[in-house]
């Protein structure tokens, strides 16, 4: 309570965490500052605001009532990051869709979350158009790009409709911080998409608290090389904003355009996934751009190797570190960025610096039993990783079963299985529907794949079980190799044996052109596992 010069008792009102603050923050300190770069366009944090406020009263003008949720289609645009803001601020909830999904997976996401109002780029009219009719929900589309031709979307493109719309201004003590915000759905990779609800609380502080860890100074200039509808992606939207950095969009990942994009805008920073990694370090492209700007990357979205980020930093001159996290936990849960003053011989760093990594501030981690009790801190003992944290979501959308047997006990259980050690960092070592039981012994796939690609021939690989008749099951890699390369299966077989024992290593080697992925990058160990469940090796390989 506090007391006013009248004598008389006031209580001092809270001001709402949401992640409205930080552009209006930003508006307010850095109005003349580069806010957004797309393409040939550039925004100041003035005009980036006015464009959010538009669309919000754009929103209102459609009738949406709060709460509704509102979908975007989009690759990587101003638009798109706009929304982050607008589709918020007029009291909606903003769906971010995968556009590298099939249209029935759209279909499901659309039907599922009933959203009011769809906002598409033109090249995805036709896959929108092959399903529109059956999602009944949404009563506009409006197209974001382009003139608008065809009868069913709105007569308005999304500019125009923005030029004819009155900014609106939401007044930040009328939200509620606990109230839904965001809505995305997981990859679905062994069942129908989840929606994962991220309140007006979660957003802000994550924000915070990643910005905390990380280290970052005003006006660092971030690539946003993952699609926005990517964890990856939009974990960095409100960060980059809360102190006025400069959003640079890239459409879609090009080494060539990342490169000359890093040296013209002077960019500080990326996110990346291991495959965009394994991509620039590769890049015939390499060395023809000044990349002296870079200061550090960091990697995440799939396990990543010490030999990749020894080549990152070698190749691009940057720091390089992996991070952890999941849609869930509104993403990062972790960093494996060393700690300041903490040194190490260079070897010894890039498996640190490949570790999952420990908790980042606002964040707790345990690795546990199956009783939820926690494993010896030995960096050998495998458990489940479990979290609580001011990111780990609402829930999930309309599926009380699902939340309530993933948030056992306060805690989100992440299916992600570890190692922990005495300092508290932990390092995943496969998800529990990966991991390999041969003989009675647990094998990780993921440790058989870094050792893997611990081979310069070795590109990329994904481990998976086959049937044993000792053993029970065996493991079995599927390998791309790199251009060029005669490695053969006996001598990527001997290699393994060198790092690993001998049980782990894998008892095939098939080389591939390519492997089965998600949307979003993942190997897709689910058909691979589909695919060669019936392939069998008998005893005389024990």
């Amino acid at each position: 309570m506090a007391v006013n010069r009248l004598g008389s008792e006031e209580k001092i009102m809270n001001i709402p965490l949401t992640p409205l603050r930080f552009l209006r923050y930003a508006e307010q300190q850095y109005p003349n500052e580069t806010a957004v770069v797309c393409g040939d366009l550039r925004l100041t944090y003035e005009q980036f605001a006015d464009r959010a406020n538009r669309l919000a009263g754009a929103i209102r003008n459609a009738r949406v009532a709060p709460g509704e949720r509102v979908a975007f289609l989009s690759t990587n645009c101003h638009r798109l990051l706009e929304a982050y803001y607008g589709v918020v601020a007029a009291g909606t909830v903003l769906l971010p869709l995968n556009y590298r999904l099939s249209a029935n997976e759209l279909e499901y996401i659309l039907k599922d979350s009933e959203a009011s109002l769809l906002f598409l780029e033109q090249e995805f009219l036709p896959l929108v158009d092959s399903f529109r009719e059956r999602v009944s929900s949404v009563r506009a589309f409006f197209l974001l790009d382009g003139q608008p031709s065809a009868g069913w979307l709105s007569p308005r493109n999304y500019d125009d409709t923005l030029l004819e719309a009155t900014p609106y201004v939401p007044d930040i003590m009328g939200i509620e911080e606990d109230s839904l915000a965001e809505l995305f759905y997981t990859s679905g990779t062994s069942a129908f998409p989840k929606g994962v609800m991220l309140s007006h609380r979660n957003v802000y502080l994550h924000a915070l608290n990643t910005r905390v860890a990380l280290h970052t100074a005003e006006h660092r200039s971030l690539l946003h090389t993952i699609p926005l509808f990517h964890a990856n992606g939009w974990g960095a939207v409100h960060a980059n904003t809360c102190t006025g950095g400069k959003h640079v969009m890239l459409r879609r990942f090009i080494p060539s355009d990342v490169f000359r994009l890093v040296e013209r805008e002077g960019i500080e920073t990326l996110h990346l996934i291991p495959l965009m990694a394994s991509a620039l370090v590769n890049s015939p492209d390499l060395g023809k751009h000044d990349l002296s700007s870079l200061e550090w990357i960091s990697i995440g979205g799939a396990a990543s190797s010490p030999t990749l980020l020894r080549l990152v930093e070698k190749k691009l001159g940057c720091a390089c570190f992996a991070g952890y996290g999941l849609t869930e936990t509104a993403p990062v849960l972790s960093t494996a960025r060393l700690k300041p003053g903490k040194t190490m011989p260079e070897e010894e760093r890039y498996k640190t610096q490949a570790m999952t990594g420990y908790a980042i501030p606002g964040v707790e981690i345990r690795v546990v039993d199956a009783e939820d009790r926690d494993v010896p801190r030995d960096a050998a003992t495998m458990g489940e990783v479990i979290a609580r944290s001011d990111g780990v979501m609402l829930g999930y959308w309309r599926q009380p079963q699902a939340t309530s047997e993933v948030m056992r006990g306060g805690w989100f259980h992440t299916s992600d299985m570890a190692t922990m050690n005495e300092e508290g960092s932990f390092l995943i070592v496969d998800r529990k529907k990966d991991i390999i039981i041969s003989g009675g012994e647990n094998i990780s796939s993921l440790e058989v794949e870094k050792a893997l690609e611990a081979h310069p021939a070795v590109r990329e690989a994904a481990v998976i079980p086959v049937p044993h008749d000792t053993w029970g099951e065996v493991p079995k890699a599927l390998v791309v190799l790199q251009p060029s390369s005669n490695l053969t299966e006996l001598e990527l077989i001997e290699f393994c044996r060198s790092s690993l024992s001998h049980y782990k290593c894998p008892r095939s080697v098939e080389f591939v052109e390519s492997l089965p992925k998600t949307a979003t990058g993942k190997i897709l160990k689910k058909s691979l596992r589909r695919k060669y469940r019936g392939e069998s090796f008998g005893s005389e390989f024990a």
